[in-house]
């Protein structure tokens, strides 16, 4: 979008953390699109570059969005804490048991299987069983 303005085109945005996730970044964008004489508007923040006043308000309400979003990241962050402390991993859960993935190890290393039919074996993906061997070579070395 950026390398395609002209002169006289409107940059239009909902909000103004969907064009940037920092400041440096925010401002980088406004330079390229000022540098094409283009404008920028933001519809929830009501700030229109065209104007003094509006640059002044977008760059302070940049300000506001990155504190907001690292704020949102701290928070996750110990929240995330917080459920390994009580014993809670988020994310998903794994596909083989212990069990299993040894299982996997020791028909593939004794040549019964090969990795494909472990897959096709256990309904995992091949990489699984690349990663499930790759653990075990690491393990022993």
């Amino acid at each position: 979008m950026l390398d395609q303005l002209r002169k006289g085109d409107v940059v239009i945005v909902w909000k103004l953390d969907r064009l940037s996730r920092s400041l440096k970044d925010l401002l980088a964008i406004m330079e390229k699109i000022d540098a094409a004489g283009a404008g920028f508007r933001s519809l929830t923040e009501s700030i229109d570059t065209t104007t003094p006043a509006g640059r002044m308000m977008m760059q302070m309400v940049g300000v506001f969005a990155e504190f907001e979003r690292e704020m949102i990241r701290e928070r996750t962050r110990a929240g995330l804490e917080r459920a390994r402390k009580k014993g809670r991993h988020p994310g998903r859960k794994p596909k083989l048991t212990g069990d299993q993935r040894q299982e996997i190890r020791d028909m593939v290393l004794s040549g019964k299987r090969t990795e494909a039919e472990a897959a096709r074996l256990f309904n995992v993906h091949r990489s699984t069983i690349s990663r499930v061997m790759r653990e075990a070579s690491d393990a022993t070395a």
